[in-house]
């Protein structure tokens, strides 16, 4: 479900959908992968996840293909992954508002919250470790906080990429919003590749991860709070 604040999209959806979605009625659901980041920031410790799809439209041999779309406020890929129909979307916002460029490209494309796969930046886990989680919490990032607002359920998986916590008294914000090191480079390189097969496999997955009304997401969520797979140690 969408909030009734992105209601004014509808009288351009029919528009949009015939000018940037053309599917093939072969193919299977659609899904979505949104790299979560900070528009203008690219190259960051919080922009990792731009890094990752970036990665994988490399990868799918579509990474000449992203253009703008102001009615989402981001940048988006429309391709394939085994027969599924993958929507590829950067928002070109801030972190903490990237919701908002989220739930409008569902209203306009049309894939549901289960079936869209955040990857984000994750302070727990060192850099060279990735994890799926299954919905849930927002666990304190302020961009999955924000789709889950605009969205109205947590149901949606992510890709978490760890990025480490600062050593020393280094702020976590300077943290965050730096480069990383040469020697971390040559770390991320690795976790690039790994995070890009990971989600390659989940979108080739025929059998989605059940979904929930946005009220059965909160409910379940303590049940899938420690639920998590897929970790690769670098």
């Amino acid at each position: 479900m969408v909030p009734s604040s992105l209601s004014s999209l509808n009288p351009l959806l029919p528009r949009i959908r015939s000018r940037i979605v053309r599917w093939p009625s072969s193919l299977s659901r659609s899904r979505r992968v949104v790299g979560l980041g900070n528009s203008g920031m690219e190259g960051t410790r919080h922009s990792v996840g731009m890094a990752v799809l970036g990665a994988l439209a490399a990868r799918l041999g579509v990474a000449d293909r992203w253009h703008g779309d102001r009615h989402v406020s981001g940048e988006v890929i429309l391709t394939e992954v085994q027969q599924a129909r993958v929507v590829l979307l950067r928002p070109r916002l801030l972190m903490n508002v990237s919701g908002v460029s989220v739930a409008r490209a569902g209203e306009v494309i049309g894939v549901k919250p289960e079936d869209i796969l955040l990857v984000h930046d994750e302070l727990d886990k060192p850099l060279g470790k990735i994890a799926i989680k299954h919905g849930g919490s927002a666990r304190g990032h302020n961009g999955v906080r924000s789709c889950v607002d605009c969205l109205q359920t947590d149901v949606m998986p992510r890709l978490r990429v760890g990025i480490g916590r600062p050593s020393g008294k280094t702020s976590v914000e300077r943290h965050v919003l730096s480069r990383f090191t040469a020697e971390e480079q040559k770390v991320l390189e690795a976790v690039l590749v790994q995070s890009v097969d990971l989600l390659i496999s989940q979108l080739s997955q025929q059998d989605a991860q059940s979904a929930s009304s946005p009220a059965g997401g909160r409910r379940a969520a303590q049940h899938r709070k420690q639920k998590e797979d897929s970790t690769v140690v670098i």
